[in-house]
């Protein structure tokens, strides 16, 4: 799964934002797909897999705070990532 820059500058917050939780949640997205794929190929990569759990477990961390702080702004990332909830 890759996402464009037209998509991801959709759901910026302002022009320059590389930081803002909606942007970290877009890139750790990206980098699960990739590890997802690796080790598929690679299954007993045991470091890798564990540095896929972390980022997922940070990914839904984040989810979680802007699913508390801006629900409209969850909804979106929820559809334009396709993840499940």
């Amino acid at each position: 799964m890759t996402i464009t820059d037209t998509e991801t500058a959709a759901l910026r917050l302002h022009e320059k934002d590389t930081g803002s939780a909606d942007v970290q949640i877009i890139n750790l997205t990206q980098r699960i797909a990739i590890l997802t794929e690796h080790l598929k190929g690679h299954a007993k990569d045991h470091s890798s897999r564990r540095g896929l759990l972390a980022l997922v477990a940070q990914r839904r961390r984040l989810l979680d705070y802007v699913k508390r702080t801006a629900n409209e702004r969850y909804q979106a990332l929820l559809q334009k990532l396709n993840l499940r909830k």
